[in-house]
């Protein structure tokens, strides 16, 4: 009988620093600075500093450590923090005037336009996240680091995406009505709930590298695989539910106040946008003060 593999070393005490995440934190906050960020409320500032600070906790320390060598529960945690904690607190730190110089090339726009789009950006997540999670892709990334690099700039780019038709800060890639919005969190969950659940319920352990890995906590592979798919079928599954209920709520406080036009907020679109759009429906509602009615 072969013998268990040692214990794993204290790994939440283990803090190691990856060159390529250090410069590509530098670089995203470098080109915030460059594009004028910093000129956003100070709301939508903390937040992009709070999505770098969440980047950089999530591919650096003891939550990195524990995902790459010993843990496919805490892998998921990650990948959940990549994709749904990450893009959003990015967005809410962008403003209209960050986006727009990198739309300048009209083939750039028309390829984000229609990315951005609900359908088209939900199955550019989905598919994805997905495939990823497909043993032989998923131990081939374990095992070859460059591979994955690839696959967390992936799960970045298109959880980015993923979030968009919600929380665009962009007039020009808008985001989707209320009620698109709802449909659209619900279906993303989908997915996510059934490849978490056929992780779970699979008896079989699925990834040999955690099957060899030293054990932390006392987990067993199986134990831990399924914690695992719980987390991404349920801990995924409730984390957009809440985020359709806060549109939900949006939703409803728009409609009190008589705002039911537009999705994007007017603040979202900057300084200057939110004095023009201001402008146009004082405008809007003055002229419809003075309109007659038809005889």
């Amino acid at each position: 009988m072969t013998a268990p593999p040692p214990p794993a070393p204290d790994a939440w005490r283990q803090w190691d620093l990856h060159p390529s995440v250090i410069i590509g934190l530098a670089l995203l906050g470098g080109l915030y600075v460059y594009l004028g960020g910093l000129r956003a409320p100070r709301r939508r500032v903390a937040s992009f500093a709070g999505a770098l600070l969440v980047l950089g906790l999530s591919l650096n320390g003891p939550l990195h450590n524990l995902s790459d060598r010993y843990l496919f529960s805490v892998h998921m945690v990650q990948h959940l923090v990549l994709t749904l904690v990450f893009p959003p607190l990015l967005l809410y730190g962008m403003a209209a005037w960050v986006l727009r110089p990198l739309l300048q090339p009209l083939w750039l726009y028309r390829l984000a336009r229609w990315a951005t789009r609900p359908l088209a950006a939900g199955v550019l997540f989905s598919v994805p996240i997905t495939l990823w999670h497909f043993p032989q892709f998923y131990g081939a990334a374990l095992e070859h680091h460059p591979l994955h690099i690839v696959q967390h700039l992936v799960f970045l780019a298109t959880g980015v995406l993923m979030w968009w038709p919600v929380l665009s800060p962009s007039p020009e890639l808008p985001r989707a009505s209320y009620l698109t919005q709802l449909l659209y969190l619900f279906a993303l969950g989908l997915p996510m709930s059934v490849a978490g659940a056929l992780i779970t319920l699979s008896g079989d352990v699925l990834y040999p590298f955690y099957a060899a890995a030293p054990r932390v906590w006392g987990l067993a592979p199986l134990a831990d695989q399924q914690l695992g798919g719980l987390v991404m079928w349920v801990g995924g599954t409730i984390y957009l539910w809440v985020a359709a209920t806060v549109v939900w709520f949006r939703w409803s406080a728009r409609e009190e106040a008589g705002d039911v036009e537009r999705a994007v907020p007017l603040e979202a679109y900057g300084i200057a946008d939110f004095g023009l759009r201001i402008a146009d429906s004082n405008a809007r509602v003055s002229r419809r003060r003075v309109t007659p009615p038809d005889a």
